[in-house]
């Protein structure tokens, strides 16, 4: 496999190569994926649009400048050299800090939840290395130490290990995986934890056999030791998160559990509840007569206990409903009695005075009476001699 040329084409005299080209391609591919999947962990398209555009400037400037530190013998006689991007000079480790740092403080500002939004990017990021990878075999590096293998690249007439090929590979075999984790994903970081695990298990093996590594204290092969250090805090991590997000849906508590456990229990309710609707109503259909009888039962109980109670077959000291009835009763004929008394007291008092009235009316009418009669043998006494003549007069005739 013969490496091919590097420039894809031309605009104006100036050369495009292959390189940008499949690195941008690779970029813009994981920012339109993460756009469409932005909705799958609760965000806007807008918001996942924002984070991209500001991690990707982000991860650009922090690849270059992680990969001009440990090639600092060559740029530090010159300072010119680290603005020339055109020459390369792109760190994978340096692009991916960058980037999570730029998201991390984004999420901070806009008060997502970190884990969330690395799930979504980190599913598809290992898309974007798989394509950008490419770059590296227009360009004739990232290759490993000679080989007789027949898939061996070829560059001036040696064979290498496609290096950048294997990575290729693995990336597209953890970015399927990723996505069928991601859309079952058990609770927040789980998906961003398994691309560290992966990634770096792929990076530390693979740089074995890569003769252009990064070197750390001119010993060690940093990109060996990033990723071992990586693997081992990724896993430890995983398991933290992984057991807290298991004793949360055991408890059915807490809002450290993952949305979609959350949906699972909801869902899991419904269900136990339709279940016992539906058990329900078959047991009621089943046993309707034994209820039936047994409400009959306990009606006839209630009502023989009503009329023990009411027959006075009650304790001392019993205030029963009859004996209220009996009470309330009494006490309405005392009032009925009262009242009546009243009655009786003003009519005998309005007879009394009546018959007072009249009383006095006839006394009055008596003492006129008198004084007529009184009166009357006085008038007639009036003319003595007039009454004795004409007497006399009468008889001698």
């Amino acid at each position: 496999m013969k490496t091919p040329d590097s420039t894809a084409f031309s605009i104006f005299g100036l050369d495009i190569m292959w390189y940008g080209v499949l690195v941008s391609l690779g970029i813009a591919s994981v920012v339109v994926i993460v756009c469409l999947r932005a909705k799958r962990h609760g965000l806007t398209s807008d918001q996942a649009l924002n984070i991209s555009l500001v991690s990707v400037i982000a991860g650009i400037l922090c690849a270059r400048l992680y990969y001009v530190i440990f090639n600092w013998s060559w740029y530090g006689d010159d300072l010119m050299r680290v603005f020339k991007l055109r020459e390369g000079g792109l760190a994978i480790h340096g692009g991916l800090i960058g980037g999570l740092i730029a998201a991390l403080i984004l999420c901070r500002f806009m008060k997502l939840r970190p884990l969330n939004v690395f799930d979504l990017f980190f599913a598809v990021i290992p898309l974007g290395q798989a394509v950008g990878r490419w770059g590296n075999f227009f360009n004739g590096e990232a290759h490993g130490s000679e080989t007789s293998l027949p898939w061996g690249v070829v560059i001036d007439g040696t064979p290498y290990h496609p290096t950048f090929l294997y990575e290729s590979v693995w990336c597209v075999l953890l970015f399927a995986v990723l996505i069928i984790i991601d859309n079952r994903r058990k609770f927040e970081g789980q998906t961003f934890l398994l691309y560290c695990i992966g990634y770096s298990f792929e990076r530390f093996f693979v740089e074995w056999l890569r003769t252009d590594s990064l070197m750390l204290f001119g010993v060690l092969k940093q990109a060996q030791v990033l990723s071992a250090v990586v693997f081992v805090a990724a896993i430890i991590a995983y398991w933290y998160l992984n057991r807290r997000s298991g004793r949360t849906r055991m408890g059915g508590a807490g809002n450290g559990g993952a949305e979609t456990a959350q949906s699972d229990k909801k869902l899991m309710e419904n269900n136990v509840i339709s279940a016992e609707a539906h058990d329900d109503l078959a047991n009621a259909e089943v046993l309707g007569s034994e209820n039936a009888a047994e409400d009959k039962s306990i009606t006839e109980s209630a009502q023989s206990g009503v009329d023990a109670v009411r027959s006075g077959a009650g304790t001392e000291n019993n205030y029963t409903s009859e004996e209220k009835r009996d009470s309330l009763n009494e006490m309405e004929n005392d009032e009925i009695e009262t009242e009546t008394h009243d009655d009786s007291a003003s009519a005998d008092k309005a007879v009394a005075d009546i018959n007072e009235t009249e009383n006095n009316g006839m006394r009055v009418t008596d003492n006129d009476l008198q004084d007529k009669v009184i009166a009357k043998p006085n008038h007639d006494n009036a003319n003595p001699i007039n009454n004795s003549t004409h007497g006399e007069g009468d008889s001698s005739e």
